[in-house]
């Protein structure tokens, strides 16, 4: 749903950030199974950057800003697609109101940003593709406490703007407070889906999701090409 941030729980390996590549095709090989559609066209095995052109925007698990690039200069890298200067000058206005500390550090090099700085600048480069759809895998990870709420405070408010999000995150309790709705992965598959608050109450997502288990870190890269199948079709618009 349009303007709905959507949260994918579930326990090292259980493919969350495997289906975020797999949706935007950084995995090599299509699904084993199933299909991904986007505005009623599918996706999958499609190139990244005409995913990217699509509307869908990816912001990796460790950030992967460009370390030798400013922050300018990777700001405008995330704004290749577009082709209205205008436009693109609006979205930076915007990226530095979300951020206004990239504003401050526009001339620095990214790779001398603190953890938290370069979790904004990641977020705030996939914002300037002006995207419909915002694919997040955890970004809190490794964030003092304080920017945690920051980051998730700037989720709200790229939600209420009208950009969808699709979250994968190890802090559930906080990811639910922000989430409009959620699923629970495992081995690839749905076990788990509803509202954010039928997932808070429920009582076997609070035992393993809310707990110690909602602090593991997310599984490596090595685990995500072991199956590259989504399972079910998965409609991005549903």
């Amino acid at each position: 749903m349009q303007g709905t941030v959507t949260v994918i729980l579930g326990s090292n390996g259980a493919g969350k950030s495997t289906l975020l590549s797999t949706i935007m095709g950084v995995l090599d090989g299509q699904p084993q199974r199933g299909t991904v559609t986007f505005r009623g066209q599918r996706i999958d095995g499609m190139a990244t950057e005409k995913i990217v052109r699509a509307g869908i925007s990816y912001v990796p698990e460790g950030r992967r800003v460009f370390p030798e690039l400013t922050v300018s200069e990777n700001l405008k890298v995330g704004a290749y697609t577009v082709r209205d200067r205008q436009s693109t000058l609006r979205t930076l206005e915007r990226v530095h109101d979300y951020f206004p500390v990239l504003t401050e550090r526009q001339d620095q090099h990214a790779g001398t940003l603190s953890g938290g700085e370069q979790q904004m600048l990641a977020i705030g480069r996939a914002l300037m593709n002006e995207p419909e759809l915002l694919l997040l895998d955890e970004p809190s990870l490794g964030l003092a406490p304080l920017l945690v709420h920051q980051v998730f405070d700037i989720i709200s408010q790229i939600r209420d703007e009208g950009v969808t999000v699709l979250l994968v995150e190890q802090n559930a309790r906080m990811a639910l407070k922000v989430a409009d709705d959620g699923v629970v992965l495992e081995n690839g598959e749905v076990m788990v889906s509803g509202t954010a608050a039928e997932l808070v109450d429920n009582d076997e997502v609070e035992e393993l999701y809310m707990g110690a288990a909602s602090t593991a870190s997310t599984e490596e890269a090595a685990s995500a090409t072991s199956d590259t199948g989504v399972g079910d079709d998965v409609d991005l618009e549903s």
